[in-house]
């Protein structure tokens, strides 16, 4: 029995290492603000423009920077100091979020700064997550790159469940100016720690440039279990993506309290997979397990749908947030444990598309469809297409099932040895 809890305990040792903890740090700091605001933003649209079109909207105007800068940002990873890049990008998102306290202070607050800083801030987002994400493979060794991958789940998602609860009580005890003052103080705060970071220069000093950035698009086309990595994160979220609803969904149960717990459920599900993700280092189909882990997320938001229970919609929801959080790990493994760290920036910037334009998209997508049938049926629609999506797409890239942990890692160092 003893050997049980060890198999699942969470493994601790990226910790170990000085840079690594500074990182991990900054991010929980900056992650604890955002996770404020990422409730505060569409619930205050939703409050001035009583529309969840209008919630969906806020996607819309995310989507021209999420498909754009992201490239840019990859190049840039690849070509600069990785630290210094993350560490300006916090400083850009203080002040951005400096605009929504003015915003909510005006009497009455406008709903277009909330478009705009949306856009700017989704922007800043695509410009750093590629460097923070090439940061990670440069402080931690190899086989504690699923540790770490664990690690950064549960710091996201213990605040993805604190963030929306404590979200709900500041806005409705102190209005949603706070709620942004604090998300700006973190971003400085986060500043700070990532400066204190010793300088991470390229491998590979090369200019970044449009034909850099081909070079990564090449690579990721070549390598078709990868493709199938992003392809069915970006049909799940494009098609299962229910949080432009939460709002709507949450009036009957009483507004803010119940919304705050809507988007609280499915990290809390994501929370306790990482926090128990120990057995995920003894799975070797790793592409299997990020395909039926996008079938049980369609399935689980489908029941939100159905159900008139707010419990079981919640339950529902942690379940969805669970199978999210171990297609994400094991994503986010197969990449770090296999792309070259000369072109971990540029990866990082096209893994960026796929899982930041899928959600974007599923708001717009969600909103539209309520909009027209209600939000009900847009979430029913929504799993169904989600389930459907993932299988056929797991039907057309078959090296995404057959993907093998053991093999890859194989090639990966025979092919390292040879050059």
């Amino acid at each position: 029995m003893p050997a049980l809890p060890a198999r699942f305990a969470l493994d601790t040792r990226p910790l170990l290492d000085g840079q690594y903890r500074l990182l991990f740090a900054a991010q929980i700091v900056t992650t604890f603000g955002s996770m404020l605001s990422v409730v505060a933003l569409p619930y205050q649209t939703y409050v001035i423009a009583h529309s969840s079109l209008a919630v969906g909207l806020l996607g819309a105007v995310e989507l021209v920077p999420v498909l754009a800068l992201p490239f840019v940002g990859g190049a840039l990873a690849d070509a600069q100091d990785r630290r210094r890049i993350a560490a300006i990008a916090e400083l850009a998102f203080a002040l951005a979020t400096i605009g929504l306290v003015v915003n909510a202070a005006t009497r009455p607050p406008k709903l277009w700064p909330l478009y705009v800083v949306a856009t700017v801030t989704a922007g800043l987002d695509a410009l750093q997550r590629p460097a923070l994400d090439a940061l990670v493979p440069r402080l931690v060794a190899r086989e504690q790159l699923s540790a770490a991958a664990a690690l950064s789940s549960l710091r996201w998602t213990i605040f993805a469940v604190a963030g929306p609860a404590i979200a709900g009580v500041v806005i409705a005890a102190f209005g949603f100016a706070a709620v942004y003052a604090i998300d700006a103080g973190t971003f400085v705060v986060s500043f700070g720690l990532l400066s204190l970071l010793r300088p991470v220069p390229p491998t590979d000093a090369q200019p970044a440039s449009l034909a850099r950035s081909l070079e990564g698009l090449r690579y990721a086309l070549g390598r078709r279990e990868l493709l199938g990595t992003y392809v069915v994160d970006f049909i799940a979220m494009v098609f299962g993506m229910p949080n432009a609803l939460f709002p709507a969904l949450a009036l009957p149960y009483g507004g803010a309290a119940a919304a705050g717990a809507f988007y609280a459920a499915p990290a809390l599900g994501a929370m306790l997979v990482a926090a128990t993700s120990g057995w995920t280092a003894r799975v070797r189909r790793q592409g299997r397990a990020i395909v039926l882990a996008a079938i049980v997320w369609g399935l689980a938001v489908t029941v939100v749908g159905i159900t008139h229970v707010l419990a079981f919609a919640l339950i529902a929801l942690a379940v969805a947030g669970a199978a999210d959080a171990v297609s994400g790990l094991f994503r986010s493994t197969i990449w770090n444990q296999t792309i070259p760290d000369e072109l971990r920036g540029r990866l990082a910037g096209i893994e960026y598309v796929s899982y930041a334009s899928g959600p974007t998209l599923g708001n717009v997508e969600a909103g539209a469809v309520a909009a027209a049938f209600g939000p009900r049926v847009s979430v029913i629609s929504g799993g169904v297409l989600c389930v459907v999506g993932v299988a056929v797409a797991a039907a057309a890239l078959p090296q995404l099932w057959r993907y093998d942990r053991d093999a890859a890692t194989a090639d990966t160092t025979a092919t390292r040895g040879s050059t």
